[in-house]
């Protein structure tokens, strides 16, 4: 795998473009984007009313499965997380927790192997269901609960309270996942992780941007711009995961076919801000200073190659005036798709352990 670098003239035509691109958005400070994102996000804090749901020890390794309340439904029951975690069974001092997210249509089961490398070095892996996934998409396959979702918030009449079921309130519920951590008596409090996949690393630069109580981050195959994709006729590869629910969209709109006004109509209902101040080249300068690795295949269409060059030249520039360029990396790799190659397993690990001393 060959891996495009970055030179001090590649990152300085990138924020070039970048400064062209969002000329026209009014782009608040870091301070205010964090606050503005946790504003749009908030609801009141419960009790977590942690359950164990089941514990084994199979060598090395224990097993445990956990469910804990983030949230309220609209019908008035406790919105639970459904937690698989896997940890070394000797602890002889509180440990790192590296937390896994799976991409669309995957489950906390799906991460077992990146879990079990984590728990292999000492670490508590940890992995959730996302909202309408997993245990938490009432026995439903693949996206399809999320694509109703969707298409059930993308329908909510205005004068009632907006769903927000695409990426925003998973993030709600993994700052309850690190809630939830602080409270365990292994989780070493100053050494929490994040790492995610496609739609899980789309939801780690969301969640762990703005919770500085993640120390180190791994966003696989989901840095991106969204607005340069709706802008530059990108956007169909990113519409494709959420295909029913942008058809819907269209259809209620009178449209033929899903196209940029449709996906620019349900983005900014149900995603509000993704295209101006929420996109990834603004939430990626919350990160600095702390250690982040980016991943991305040059060939990635649902992450267009373009637009992520300008996430990647705000996080340079973000990471150079923290005076933290050595705790910023960004691989390239050259023809890669939309996947996880071994080269990027391999990269993720070792800078989780030059990070997680």
């Amino acid at each position: 795998m060959r891996n495009i670098r970055w030179s001090a003239l590649a990152i300085s035509l990138m924020l070039l473009q970048a400064l062209f691109v969002f000329s026209q958005t009014t782009i608040k400070s870091v301070d205010e984007t964090r606050k503005a994102f946790k504003k749009l996000l908030d609801r009141p804090k419960l009790s977590l009313d942690v359950k164990q749901i089941s514990k084994t020890t199979s060598g090395s390794y224990t097993y445990e499965t956990v469910d804990y309340t983030s949230d309220k439904k609209a019908d008035g029951s406790s919105e639970r997380v459904p937690t698989y975690i896997v940890s070394p069974t000797e602890k002889k001092a509180k440990l790192p927790a590296v937390i896994m997210l799976h991409g669309t249509g995957g489950n906390k089961e799906s991460q077992k192997s990146w879990l079990e490398e984590f728990a292999k070095r000492g670490w508590i892996g940890v992995a959730i269901d996302a909202r309408h996934h997993g245990a938490r998409s009432g026995g439903k396959k693949e996206s399809e609960a999320y694509n109703e979702a969707i298409t059930q918030a993308w329908r909510t009449p205005k004068d009632k309270a907006q769903p927000m079921p695409f990426y925003f309130e998973t993030c709600w519920d993994l700052w309850c996942t690190v809630d939830y951590l602080l409270q365990r008596d292994d989780v070493d409090p100053a050494r929490i992780a994040m790492v995610g996949i496609s739609m899980g690393g789309i939801q780690t630069w969301l969640a762990a941007s703005v919770d500085e109580r993640v120390s180190v981050m791994v966003p696989l195959i989901g840095v991106q711009s969204f607005k340069w994709t709706l802008e530059n006729d990108k956007w169909q590869a990113r519409a494709n995961t959420i295909r029913k629910a942008h058809e819907a969209a269209a259809s209620d709109m009178g449209e033929k076919e899903v196209n940029a006004k449709v996906c620019k109509e349900l983005w900014n209902k149900i995603i509000p801000g993704i295209l101006e101040e929420f996109d990834c080249p603004n939430m990626l300068k919350l990160c600095a200073p702390r250690p982040m690795l980016i991943l991305n295949g040059e060939k990635d269409p649902n992450c267009p190659i373009e637009g992520a060059r300008i996430a990647f030249a705000s996080a340079s520039e973000a990471y150079k005036k923290a005076n933290a360029t050595d705790k910023l990396k960004i691989v390239e790799a050259a023809g890669v798709p939309h996947t996880v190659t071994p080269e990027f397993k391999v990269e993720t690990l070792a800078w989780l352990e030059r990070w997680l001393k």
